[in-house]
């Protein structure tokens, strides 16, 4: 138990105890020797033996013969200590006392009641007087058994009420959603939590059934119009959705109901230890923004993810960005025998080895500091380590940024993509994977022009290479997904820091629409696409509903517990330099096709020559070493024709090739 250091005189009654070795504090209460509780126990027997020998005696009856008292206490004793050792009755924390403390209780006195009758009847055989009076032992066992937990329920009690750390008055009103038993493990759970975060005021069961019952002595409140107004009526500030048999599009509607009228709404996962309770409210978190994205959990086949994986050698490029990190999280669970974190990001990828550190101490991790556009740095980490997979997800992506660096992105994006390939293909890597993204297709930014250009190298690579190889080939695998609830640079972040700061929210335009994912599910897809990809295939990820980024906006504030254009206001600020409304998973001209796994499919895009495209990227990159922009993005609109610049200085580059083929034709 931890309690407030405002609790002055309290500590300095119980530092009094300490001074005579009790060894415990105020503070860890938690902590009472357990003989001192034994010894406790054994007093609240006296008492119930005194009871009861009194009691008899006014009925002029000996509970105990006068001429054997001494023995009869002596093993009356003995018997309650025995038994309260056998069951342990003393290593329960009092405040804590449950059912469980109750039955340990009754066994030791029921069984110590038995003992007693035992030796009665062996007394009697001897013809001997019987040691106790048989009405009296059982009265007896009654009496200590209510004694014992009486005082153990009193204590309870008087935890919960005096010492819980807070007064009501600053608790949040709360309603349980769900009348089962996880539902009431989480109330039990949160009535034993110091200090207390919330007042229950009742259950809510989603069939309306039970309304007469009770639960802790808590209500089964009636829902006769809508939850929001049901909590409006009682004063509730917060929802606690603890039923597991709601569908998600359920308790997204509750959720949507709720954040409507303000009020907070907490979820947690469901509850596995009844009796752990600091575990259970540890895990009550508020609604987050992650979980309001309707998505089936994905279903993967480990058993190939881990044939590919399994004591492999491994490298993630990238390692230490949001995508990187989590697909070296993922890739540990398969057991690779050695996985090569690599980023030119040094206190990232420090902070990335220090979460590892322990996760799996069997494999073996390198933390490497380099740069993909170093070739010949890069080719000694493969001559060194001579992996098996190579994951790809080192990329520069802010489309703002590009527009401005241009350069930058073809020597990162492009350059380093194709140096990771071609030494992965030297050194006979048997799987790599490139990061794509959806602004790869039909590209409006100098950044989706350079993601679309590095996945034209990897594809065309493939199926030259294949074409050629008279032994193992390498197999490149491109996956392309949309924007990462929470990666790096993400609106997310950006808007949970806007809203901390008290707004505005600044929007680009009210009606740009994104994809979302979080980054766990587009990693395990990733994983996914490795293990079924046959090489030279470009992966495109499930996506979900496409999200309007001005409602995420208006569901962040207020399940912050604000209210849009109000307290945090929402400020239109035009779209941003290469940014369009909305992103596309195909090009124009491209088709879409099935996979075994729902979540994933293929796109089947034109794929040039590589020798052409080789030719095509190298000038390029001479281009980029110059530091032209105007050039560099020309080249790049030859290389991908369907690259179309929007809210951009290049849009000029795109009226003039339009009217050079208008004035050729």
């Amino acid at each position: 138990m931890s309690y407030t250091k405002g609790k002055n005189k309290k500590s300095n009654f119980f530092s009094i105890l300490t001074d005579i070795n009790f060894e415990f504090r105020f503070k860890n209460l938690r902590y009472l020797p357990r003989w001192f509780i034994l010894l406790l126990d054994l007093v609240i027997v006296g008492v119930a033996g005194v009871i009861t020998y009194i009691l008899f005696k006014g009925l002029k009856l000996h509970f105990i013969p006068i001429k054997h008292i001494a023995f009869g206490i002596a093993f009356y004793f003995a018997v309650n200590l025995f038994f309260f050792w056998i069951y342990r009755t003393y290593s329960g924390i009092i405040r804590h006392s449950s059912y469980i403390d109750a039955l340990k209780l009754f066994f030791s006195q029921f069984s110590a009641f038995l003992v007693l009758l035992v030796l009665n009847f062996i007394l009697i055989v001897l013809d001997k007087q019987k040691l106790y009076l048989t009405t009296g032992a059982f009265l007896n066992a009654l009496l200590s058994f209510s004694l014992l937990f009486f005082y153990r329920i009193v204590v309870k009690q008087t935890f919960e009420k005096l010492f819980n750390g807070s007064n009501n008055e600053d608790k949040t009103n709360a309603i349980i959603y769900g009348s089962d038993a996880n539902a009431t493990a989480v109330a039990n759970a949160l009535k034993s939590e110091i200090p207390g975060r919330f007042k229950l005021i009742g259950f809510i069961d989603k069939d309306n059934q039970n309304l007469t019952k009770r639960i802790l002595n808590l209500p089964i409140l009636e829902i006769k119009k809508s939850i929001p107004i049901l909590m409006r009526s009682l004063h509730v500030e917060a929802l606690i959705i603890a039923d597991k048999s709601l569908l998600k599009e359920e308790q997204l509607a509750i959720v949507d109901e709720c954040i409507e009228y303000n009020l907070k709404v907490f979820t947690l996962p469901v509850v596995t230890d009844w009796d752990d309770q600091k575990e259970i409210s540890k895990n009550i978190k508020s609604f987050e923004i992650q979980d309001l994205l309707e998505r089936k959990p994905i279903v993967l086949d480990t058993n190939s993810i881990s044939k590919k994986l399994k004591n492999k050698v491994v490298i993630v490029t990238g390692a230490a960005g949001s995508i990187g990190s989590e697909i070296v999280r993922q890739v540990l669970t398969f057991n690779p025998s050695k996985i090569i974190f690599l980023d030119q990001a040094e206190t990232p990828l420090h902070s990335l080895s220090l979460e590892i550190v322990g996760m799996n101490q069997q494999i073996q991790v390198v933390n490497v500091i380099a740069d993909v556009r170093d070739y010949e740095a890069l080719e000694h980490i493969f001559d060194t380590y001579r992996p098996d997979v190579v994951y790809h997800a080192a990329a520069y992506k802010h489309v703002p940024m590009m527009e401005e660096n241009p350069s930058q992105a073809i020597f990162t994006n492009v350059l380093g993509t194709k140096n990771t390939a071609d030494l992965s293909q030297k050194y006979h890597v048997e799987r790599f994977i490139m990061i794509s993204t959806d602004k790869a297709v039909n590209p409006s930014s100098v950044m989706g022009a350079s993601k679309r250009i590095a996945e034209m190298y990897v594809q065309s690579k493939h199926f030259k290479h294949k074409l050629l190889a008279t032994e193992r080939y390498t197999k490149f695998i491109t996956t392309r997904f949309g924007n990462v609830l929470g990666s790096n640079g993400s609106v997310v972040p950006l808007f949970t820091k806007q809203i901390q700061e008290g707004g505005p929210i600044t929007i680009t335009h009210p009606e740009v629409i994104r994809y979302f994912m979080t980054i766990p599910e587009a990693c395990q897809l990733v994983l996914e696409a490795c293990s079924m990809g046959n090489g030279g295939e470009i992966y495109i990820f499930d996506m979900g509903k496409p999200v309007k980024i001005i409602d995420l906006a208006k569901k962040m504030i207020r399940l912050a517990g604000f209210t849009p254009d109000k307290d945090i206001k929402i400020k239109i600020v035009g779209l941003r330099p290469g940014e369009k409304l909305y992103e596309e998973l195909l090009n124009d001209s491209a088709r879409n096709l099935a996979t075994h796994h729902e979540k994933i499919t293929v796109a089947e895009e034109v794929c040039s020559e590589f020798d052409v495209i080789s030719e095509q990227i190298d000038a390029l990159i001479s281009v980029a070493r110059i530091g032209n922009n105007d050039k560099i993005v020309a080249v790049m609109k030859e290389i991908v024709p369907q690259f179309k610049s929007m809210n951009s200085v290049f849009q000029t580059l795109d009226i003039e090739i339009k009217d050079f083929y208008v004035y050729n034709k």
